[in-house]
């Protein structure tokens, strides 16, 4: 009897079981240690953190401070998106904070490859992120040492935005590049994630979704059923 084989990406390769990071951008910030606690609950994998300056995105939202004080509320991984520039000086402190994946951006900093080597000094997991606008080509020379890749399927700075479509072709690629190192690196896809498009972004090769206003619509009553029906929906 033939025993069965695991789903494939576009490429055919083995695909991971999907994952789902809330985006606590998307959370009620005047209660935001319940609502950590409260996805978690519900079936979360990660806690997706967006860290903004208001210069690299035009955005401001938390520090390392405020990481630090979520961090009881979760076992679960601090997946930390840090669009901010310059973003060296701000390692350590969202190391020391608690974050185990520390995202960064190819433009915000002049030697990415050092600051991905920074990263992995400090005992975290390292991911870069791509802008709609970033080439796949910002991978060269550093897929290697990576941990994740992140696309962003929207421009960064707010969430509710949608979904744009482009970024499928890019999840695509970045898969294929994935599958021939032969390592778990995460493919990440945030911006515009909902039951609607979770299934594309799966289909392209994506095996973390970070769905904010998906996933906190409706009130902590919701957030179990919004988990489950994104997972199913890419599944």
């Amino acid at each position: 009897m033939a025993m069965p084989t695991a789903p494939e990406t576009t490429s055919g390769a083995p695909s991971r079981s999907v994952r789902i990071a809330p985006s606590i951008l998307s959370a009620d910030f005047a209660r935001l240690g319940e609502e950590v606690r409260a996805v978690d609950e519900a079936g979360a994998d990660y806690i997706h953190v967006d860290v903004m300056d208001g210069h690299f995105v035009p955005n401001l939202t938390i520090g390392p401070m405020v990481v630090k004080a979520l961090r009881p509320h979760s076992k679960k991984i601090f997946d930390v998106h840090l669009m901010i520039s310059p973003v060296d000086s701000f390692l350590e402190d969202f190391a020391a904070a608690g974050a185990d994946i520390l995202t960064v951006h190819p433009e915000a900093g002049a030697h990415t490859h050092r600051t991905v080597q920074t990263i992995k000094a400090l005992g975290k997991k390292a991911g870069l992120s791509l802008n709609p606008g970033t080439p796949v080509e910002a991978l060269d020379y550093l897929i290697e040492d990576l941990d994740l890749v992140l696309v962003m399927s929207v421009n960064p700075g707010f969430g509710g935005q949608s979904f744009i479509d482009s970024q499928l072709r890019k999840i695509e690629r970045i898969r294929t590049l994935i599958d021939r190192t032969g390592k778990a690196i995460d493919l990440e896809v945030d911006g515009g994630v909902n039951v609607e498009t979770s299934r594309q972004v799966r289909d392209a090769g994506a095996d973390v979704l970070v769905a904010g206003s998906a996933t906190f619509k409706g009130g902590p009553d919701a957030y179990r059923g919004n988990i489950a029906a994104l997972r199913g929906a890419a599944e």
